[in-house]
Order: structure tokens, then C-alpha cells, then sequence
């Protein structure tokens, strides 16, 4: 299908972009990479009447060091997340997510920000960042917030992200010499994710001084598996340590059921996938 007609703003500075999302109000979307925007306008499932692209902004691209964090523009592109040597020192668990998301050709046009404003709970970053404390800078008309990702993520595709801010970077505290590992699960290869977990561990000698692990697509929004993680603090880092915790990875989800598999289902492979995820880690 063809979309419906809009006008398009290309914006060079958040300012601007601002101004023009405080002008059109409700009849305007905000575009980043357009992986997820294009399909929805092609379908006319949203008809906005005007689209603000934030692709000319180049305050919002690249990965900088801030001291005990990394910092992420929101405009950087997947595949430059992906191979940027301080998210692969500091953050290697983002590295690997961004390794299994989709193809080639998305990692090349989309976005770090706008996946992870688009909050699909299917999607593969935003366990990551709930795993790895992510904090998220949000401008506005009165200035610039930061939420946590405790709190960024509120339910199916929805955000903190007010009507009239945007999403300008992410904070992602370093987690250097940790090891790291994102399992997902799929039945045809570049899918979304039926069930995903994200791990990122400290060790101590043979065994786990410190554990945060997230799930992907086992709720509304991505899920903190704290039940697993505390139950992991001091655990032999083999597989026989690690499989008693893992079978607490279920725990306060609520998981969907449709055409890839029931809730029960996606339970059982959040137990398997968190166990062979934290070993996986716990090996670097």
C-alpha cells in the first residue's frame, strides 16, 4: 500500500525538532531509522500529517566515554553500535544483542534510540538495557530529564517519552570486564525474538560474585529476572551451579501466548535459555 500523503521536516538540531513537534502536536510522528515507522505508514495504520526526521541531527549520533558511563546518541545506527570498541569494553552485552538483531540491512538504516523507543517487547534491546542499568536522556520543552530503565519501559510499545519530547541519548553504565551473552530463541533466522535473555556477569575465581540478567518477550515490556540474580550471587559459574537459579527465571512474568507459542511454552524456554545465557557469560 502507499501512505497516506504527510509533509516531512528535516530538522538539524533537537531545538528544532522540538519546535516542530510542539507545532503539529498530535497530527506529528517523529522518525528515527523508519525501520518500524515505514511498515505502519505503508499500512496506514497510523496516517500522521506531518513526519519530523531526526536523521540530519548529528548531535544525536556516535558512542562517547563519560567517565564511569558510555554514552549512546539515540541516531546511531545498529551496526555502528555493534563494532564501536568502547560498547564492546564497557557494554559487551549490547554488542552481542546488536549481533542478533534482524539482518544486515536493518543494523545498517536503523537506530539504537528508535528501537528502543518503539518498546516492542519482542525487540532485542531493551532487555539489554534493563540488564545493564541503561539510563535515558529525554528532551523537552522545559529542558532534558534522565529516566531508568527501571522506569523508561511502561508497557506494549509505550515509554516514559512524552508527546512533545524526544529521546536525544542513553546512559549505559560500564560494566568493563564482565562477561556478557544474549540467548534467543527463533525458528527462522532474523526474527523477532519468541523468547530472549540477556546476562552479564561478574566472576570471582570459579564462581558468580554478581549476576544481572533480563528477559525478552515475557510480558509487556522487558522483565528483570532479580529472583535469578540473587539466587545466582555465589553460585559456581558451570552449568550444574547456574541450573537451580535458572529455573527461577520465570518468576512474576506474563508472558504472551500466539502462533509461536503458548505462555506455558515461552516459561520452559525462559528456564533453558537463562541457564545456558549466564553460563555462556560466565565463560567471558
Amino acid at each position: 500500500m502507499i501512505p497516506a500523503a504527510f509533509d516531512y521536516l528535516a530538522p538539524t538540531t533537537v531545538e528544532e525538532a522540538l519546535s516542530a513537534l510542539s507545532q503539529h502536536g498530535d497530527d506529528a510522528k517523529i522518525m528515527a531509522g523508519g525501520q518500524s515507522l515505514l511498515p505502519v505508514l505503508r499500512m496506514r495504520l497510523n496516517a500522521p500529517e506531518v513526519v519530523i526526521d531526526l536523521g540530519r541531527i548529528d548531535s544525536l549520533r556516535g558512542v562517547r566515554d563519560d567517565g564511569d558511563a558510555i554514552v549512546i546518541g539515540a541516531m546511531t545506527l545498529h551496526s555502528d553500535v555493534r563494532s564501536d570498541p568502547l560498547v564492546s569494553e564497557h557494554a559487551a552485552l549490547l554488542a552481542k544483542a546488536e549481533a542478533e538483531l534482524a539482518d544486515a540491512q536493518i543494523r545498517h538504516r536503523g537506530t539504537f534510540g528508535g528501537a528502543l523507543a518503539h518498546a516492542d517487547p519482542a525487540g532485542d534491546l531493551g532487555a539489554p538495557a534493563l540488564a545493564l542499568g541503561a539510563e535515558f536522556v529525554i528532551a523537552g520543552p522545559g529542558g532534558t530529564r534522565t529516566v531508568s530503565a527501571d522506569d523508561f519501559f511502561v508497557d506494549l510499545f509505550e515509554t516514559a517519552i512524552g508527546d512533545d519530547e524526544i529521546l536525544t541519548e542513553v546512559r549505559i553504565p560500564k560494566h568493563t570486564g564482565w562477561g556478557a551473552h544474549y540467548e534467543k530463541f527463533v525458528r527462522i533466522k532474523h526474527q523477532w525474538a519468541i523468547v530472549a535473555v540477556a546476562a552479564t556477569v561478574r566472576t570471582d575465581g570459579g564462581s558468580i560474585a554478581e549476576a544481572r540478567v533480563a528477559l525478552t518477550n515475557m510480558g509487556s515490556t522487558p522483565v528483570r529476572a532479580t529472583a535469578v540474580e540473587s539466587a545466582l550471587a555465589g553460585a559456581s559459574a558451570t552449568a550444574d551451579g547456574v541450573r537451580a537459579a535458572a529455573e527461577q527465571a520465570a518468576e512474576g512474568t506474563n508472558p504472551p501466548s500466539d502462533l509461536n507459542g503458548s505462555a506455558d511454552y515461552r516459561r520452559h524456554l525462559a528456564r533453558v535459555l537463562t541457564g545456558r545465557a549466564v553460563v555462556a557469560a560466565a565463560g567471558g
